[in-house]
């Protein structure tokens, strides 16, 4: 069964629907928490940790009633040829996953391990950070048991914050696909002003991922990041994947992405012309 579960989320790019998820708890006779449990070493499944070789899934959970909802798909994502810093953890995929595909909030996360301080601070991003709930397989605990004293949005005296940010009003250099348009105005950069995003044509499809800034800073999720962990949860491995395009859309007067997108793609093995547009603010 977990075979066929893991087929059927990958051929949806790392979703359940609240219908599948209802059905799936009616028939193992499980409350959503419990499934949610269950359907961990599936999200690890879809780990590339070629450094580690340690596999880490999570599943994150926008609930839509009392047992049910959407469950987001993501694990941790390695890149040998590269600095550690540009790492995917399986939390910040599960959560980009849910934000891109238009999740209003994140309710739960469920992780095969505890997770890293480094994920704890990006978690600590979300609006309702303070009521975060994060179960293990040996566990139920919170972020803000997991995270005292934190450092957040507010501290630096910013009121947006991941889930809950404003959509930016932006024109374009040239024309762009909807859904990077779609993308680059929802980017999350209350810190750098750098609303960006990217897109990537494959012979798998199109794949597009968009900026998450975080108040410490490191635990930023970059455009690219965010589309190479789409990639992952659509169970390619990168290798699987032929890159024909890439389009790098970023905000006039704040471009910081263009050397991360030429590092990453060159020591994937392509040389490739990156087509730069420039967003401007309306």
């Amino acid at each position: 069964m977990l075979i066929a579960l893991y087929e059927r989320i990958k051929a949806s790019r790392g979703i359940l629907g609240y219908a599948q998820v209802s059905i799936l708890c009616d028939e193992l006779e499980l409350d959503v928490e419990a499934l949610m449990i269950e359907l961990l070493p599936v999200a690890a499944k879809f780990a590339l940790p070629p450094i580690s070789k340690f596999y880490v899934g999570a599943i994150a959970l926008e609930r839509t009633s009392a047992n049910s909802g959407n469950l987001y798909f993501g694990a941790n994502l390695e890149f040998s040829d590269q600095a550690l810093g540009l790492v995917v953890h399986a939390e910040q995929s599960a959560i980009n996953n849910a934000w891109l595909n238009g999740a209003k909030q994140i309710d739960l996360i469920a992780i095969t391990d505890a997770p890293c301080g480094h994920c704890r601070q990006f978690m600590n991003e979300m609006h309702n950070a303070d009521a975060l709930s994060i179960n293990l397989p040996h566990k139920r605990t919170s972020l803000r048991r997991l995270l005292p004293e934190d450092f957040g949005p507010k501290d630096l005296d910013n009121h947006e914050s991941l889930f809950q940010s404003t959509k930016q009003a932006l024109s374009f250099s040239m024309t762009i696909s909807d859904a990077l348009c779609e993308t680059v105005c929802r980017s999350y950069a209350p810190y750098t002003g750098n609303y960006c995003a990217v897109e990537l044509e494959t012979n798998k499809g199109r794949f597009v991922g968009g900026y998450i800034e975080n108040a410490a800073y490191n635990p930023s999720l970059s455009p690219l990041q965010s589309a190479l962990s789409q990639i992952q949860m659509s169970g390619y491995k990168l290798e699987e994947i032929s890159i024909t395009n890439i389009t790098l859309v970023e905000q006039e007067g704040k471009k910081n992405q263009l050397g991360v997108v030429k590092a990453v793609i060159s020591s994937l093995g392509y040389e490739i012309a990156i087509k730069e547009v420039t967003a401007y603010g309306l």
